[in-house]
């Protein structure tokens, strides 16, 4: 099977979310199954010198954007084994910045016409091309709309994933024509209409052999209108065409058996992640306290992880209870200015590092005691599994993978990962840690929810098999 995967962004070369970790496992994990796997992506200023000058030229396409034919040099590039190719157009990917510009339609317009334009160039012929997200939807559409007819794409079949339904690309309809050279056949209800505009996203959809999401509760709750953002009837319609498939993690970078980040490694080690915990509270000037709960967040400062209810109660908890809470991540300056206040107000017992570290977040992954994520909506999220990892133990708020990966923990049974609630409510969340941290202080509990954690599986092994069954069905191999 030769797939071929079309991002905006992937590890290590070009980051802004999980979208990016995604690409860089998972053609890992197919590959290793024996598929021949490779990635598209734009070539943003930003990705590290090391490896534009690793890259091989291979030559030049001219790209249809409308009336217009816009250059496109080709990049090559093997990395830990997988073949990138890279799009590079000075005029559309040579800014700071991923995304926010006014032109984005015209810049992904123009990435999904390369995608399918340079493949010849490359001597690829994939069986299968997997996009991802609004930034690369437009590849099922253009393909049936301008390539079908040509025997070398007449096989090719489509995968599309939603990683965040939030974002859909919406754009004017003038780019139907102007960009994608379409008429309005392609304008309609069951098309890329959206509201007298052109979805993206929708495009994906209604266009692709097959779509999936990034977990099987969050495959549910688009079905519905408060998740659906307006696709929810379109989604419902899908049937067996959408399946959803719980992300995994690199396994291999994030093990605090080999971390170099972290001050002890451990595999399973209770004691040493105490050890760990010292470690970080004397870096933030804690006060030093192996058997005080250390509750953690790494998340964006914004609405939708559910900060409004930790603002809620942050300061009675810390006020009554015996715990110290660390938080890292940038967002939203109102979000950013509460917690530096709320650190000033507790500072024996909170630190606010607003900030984005690599290093540092895999510290807290590995010192803490318990691991916060109260998302209003989470489609799958990647911090509890880290967390999970690391034995940090999540208390998470019942939605997408969240609910399909943390499993209440049973004190009867032995059974379970982590600690949930229902309720988008700041009282259900805090009555939630605070049963954690009552199980924290009975040993044979305590050891038993870590054990369950750290053991757990939470790598691309049996996703990638998920992905693969969905390649087989739509190329009907």
């Amino acid at each position: 099977m030769k797939v071929l995967f079309a991002a905006a962004e992937s590890v290590p070369f070009i980051k802004t979310g999980g979208l990016a970790d995604v690409i860089g496992a998972l053609p890992q994990a197919l590959q290793r199954r024996g598929d021949d796997v490779r990635v598209v992506l734009p070539m943003y200023r930003g990705i590290p010198a090391h490896f534009r000058e690793q890259m091989e030229h291979l030559g030049e396409v001219y790209v249809p954007v409308g009336w217009r034919s816009q250059y496109c040099g080709i990049e090559k590039l093997l990395h830990d084994g997988i073949t990138y190719y890279f799009v590079d157009n000075e005029y559309y990917f040579g800014r700071d910045s991923v995304y926010g510009y006014m032109d984005d339609g015209e810049r992904f317009a123009f990435f999904n016409r390369a995608v399918l334009q340079l493949l010849k160039s490359a001597d690829f012929q994939p069986d299968v091309i997997h996009c991802h997200d609004w930034h690369a939807a437009l590849i099922p559409v253009l393909l049936n709309a301008h390539y079908r007819h040509d025997l070398f794409y007449y096989e090719m079949r489509t995968v599309f994933t939603i990683h965040n339904l939030l974002y859909q690309g919406i754009f004017p309809y003038e780019v139907l024509g102007e960009l994608l050279e379409l008429d309005n056949r392609y304008f309609t209800v069951g098309g890329l209409e959206y509201y007298g505009n052109v979805n993206f996203m929708k495009g994906g959809i209604v266009y692709s052999d097959h779509v999936t999401t990034v977990s099987p509760t969050y495959a549910r709750e688009i079905q519905t209108a408060h998740y659906g953002y307006g696709l929810d009837g379109l989604l419902s319609s899908l049937g067996p065409k959408l399946s959803g498939i719980v992300n995994g993690i690199d396994t291999k970078s994030y093990n605090p058996a080999t971390d170099s980040h972290i001050a002890l490694k451990y595999r399973s080690s209770i004691a040493k992640k105490k050890e760990n915990k010292i470690r970080l509270q004397e870096e933030l000037h804690l006060p030093v306290s192996a058997d005080t709960p250390l509750i953690a967040m790494v998340t964006r400062l914004v609405d939708s992880k559910g900060l409004d209810l930790l603002v809620r109660v942050l300061d009675e908890m810390l006020t009554f209870d015996d715990i110290q809470f660390v938080i890292l991540g940038t967002g939203d300056s109102n979000y950013e200015h509460w917690f530096r206040e709320a650190e000033q107000r507790h500072p024996a017992k909170l630190s606010a590092q607003i900030k984005f570290s690599d290093a540092l977040s895999r510290k807290i992954y590995a010192s803490s005691d318990i691991f916060l994520m109260p998302s209003n909506f989470e489609p799958c999220g990647i911090s509890q599994l880290l967390a999970l990892r690391y034995g940090s133990i999540p208390v998470v708020r019942e939605t997408g993978g969240l609910n399909d990966t943390v499993h209440a923990f049973n004190e009867f049974t032995g059974e379970g990962n982590g600690f949930s609630f229902t309720n988008i409510n700041a009282h259900d969340m805090m009555h939630t840690i605070r049963r954690a941290v009552t199980f924290y202080h009975q040993p044979e509990h305590w050891n038993k929810i870590v054990k369950n954690a750290i053991s757990g599986d939470y790598s691309w092994n049996v996703s990638a098999e998920e992905y693969k069954d969905i390649y087989q069905r739509v190329t009907g191999r």
